[in-house]
């Protein structure tokens, strides 16, 4: 009895791990939608959308200014902690930029462009804002913590990370016992459950792609990379598309219903003033963290066996302007192929705060008069000081770490205050809010004034207290795609 060969599988070329679109096929088409940026807020409009509009036949594009970089969080990749580490590639100038040259007043900001973004490289820390921050928000707490949580479910947000760990526990119960009674442990973007009955969870720590993959699977999109968005088409206070260049300076007129644009709170201002687009608060009320780090020895002589690491938070309140970060200890705090030493005592590299800014318009981005970039666009200025009031949060903060160390039983090394912009938090460009003299969006992320065009990342924070933007930023760009997507269902 002969048996047949089994058929040949149909085969599918793909040039690359994610599907590309060209420009060309782009400037052919009509879409709904085109998001700006690939970074936390464009992802999350993305994924959000997707799940909307699963089976309605509506084109969603999405174009962003880097090429393929990585296809997962950093950490997550095998060589994430090797000597020759892909945090290099952050460092690398073509890649991650800094402007540090060009923005004098806020010189340890740094970019990158690529898709995904700093998602690709940031610590996945999630605190949410303090509901004493947000009552001053034109969106309402119970609203926001609504979209809080659909943030925490999606990024796999968990307070776990360092559960049972001997360091963590330690410090935990010093701290509590001396004055600090809402230490806590830190609220991590990763996803650390056990693989399951062949359910794979080993991409732990969260990036924008985490987005990207979730939208393939609900709705197609088109997705052009290398492909810089300079300018918002608009007609009569309607939005037509967004003008897109290439490299090699090409530019190509991409249609679409709706525009958001998620480009950072540096770029996003910059397209905005160089479409013409009105407002008298765009590019100001420029907000980061202040941010001051200190580094030391601990013992852990007489500790547990069990180490583990080092993950604390102690939050914002509302006698104190700022939360403190334990991490550690030394790079241990992702690692993967090494052994772990078992030493009597440790580094630990980051005792550090996020300390609030006031948000005041005088910190603005605007256009340069006369330098342009290499793509002939206005580079941007950057008009930034800390207030007195700062620069109070700022030495308090120093003597509180001062006296952390010293319940921690901690050696300080060295204090040290970094460059503004260097905590990579800048936000509040295109602020939400009612009043158009003040604010450069409603409280739904709609610029007032042109229908159709939407802002999704960290500019439209009217304020960020003192806890970590990102799921802030994505809890608003869900609620800005669920708006977009009610409009477009009436």
């Amino acid at each position: 009895m002969s048996i047949p060969y089994c058929p040949p599988a149909p085969v599918i070329s793909q040039d690359h791990w994610i599907p590309l679109a060209s420009l060309d096929e782009m400037a052919s088409k009509d879409y709904d939608i085109i998001i700006v940026g690939s970074g936390a807020g464009g992802g999350a409009v993305l994924w959000r959308l997707c799940e909307q509009w699963m089976s309605t036949g509506k084109r969603i594009g999405v174009v962003e200014r880097g090429d393929l970089l990585l296809p997962t969080h950093y950490s997550n990749l095998p060589t994430g902690e090797s000597v020759i580490s892909p945090v290099n590639i952050y460092n690398n100038p073509r890649i991650g930029i800094r402007l540090g040259e060009t923005l004098p007043q806020f010189p340890g900001i740094r970019l990158v462009h690529a898709l995904g973004g700093r998602t690709l490289f940031w610590g996945a820390i999630c605190p949410r804002m303090p509901d004493f921050e947000l009552a001053e928000w034109p969106v309402g707490i119970q609203e926001m913590h609504r979209y809080y949580s659909i943030a925490e479910r999606v990024m796999n947000v968990t307070t776990s990370y360092s559960e049972s760990s001997t360091f963590t526990q330690i410090f935990l119960d010093r701290l509590r016992a001396n004055g600090y009674p809402e230490a806590t442990d830190q609220p991590i973007a990763g996803d650390i459950k056990p693989t399951q009955y062949g359910e794979i969870h080993s991409n732990v720590f969260f990036s924008s792609i985490n987005f990207f993959a979730r939208a393939l699977r609900l709705h197609p999109f088109d997705l052009a990379v290398k492909a810089r968005a300079i300018q918002v088409l608009t007609d009569r206070g309607k939005t037509l598309g967004v003008r897109v260049m290439t490299p090699d300076k090409r530019f190509y007129d991409l249609r679409a219903k709706n525009v958001v644009l998620a480009a950072s709170a540096l770029e996003t201002p910059r397209i905005l003033l160089c479409s013409g687009i009105q407002g008298g608060a765009i590019g100001h009320y420029l907000t980061n963290h202040s941010i001051v780090r200190a580094n030391g020895v601990v013992s852990s002589k007489g500790f547990p066996e069990i180490l583990g690491v080092v993950s604390i938070l102690m939050p914002q309140t509302k006698n104190r302007p700022f939360q403190l970060q334990i991490l550690g200890p030394g790079d241990y705090f992702a690692y993967q192929s090494r052994e772990k030493p078992r030493n009597n005592e440790w580094n630990i590299d980051h005792l550090g705060s996020l300390g609030r800014v006031e948000s005041r318009y005088e910190n603005r981005v605007t256009l340069d008069p006369v330098k342009r970039d290499p793509y002939g666009i206005p580079e941007i200025q950057v008009h930034f000081n800390y207030s007195q009031k700062d620069t109070a949060v700022i030495y308090e903060t120093r003597e509180t770490i001062r006296k952390v160390a010293s319940i921690l039983k901690m050696e300080l090394k060295d204090i040290c205050l970094f460059l503004p912009g260097a905590d990579n938090h800048e936000s509040g460009t295109c602020r939400m809010g009612f009043d158009p003299n003040t604010s450069v969006t409603n409280p739904f992320g709609q610029v007032h004034g042109v229908s159709g065009l939407f802002v999704a990342d960290n500019s439209v924070l009217p304020s960020m207290g003192a806890a970590n933007p990102t799921l802030t930023t994505v809890a608003l760009a869900l609620r800005t795609a669920d708006y977009i997507s009610s409009l477009q269902n009436e």
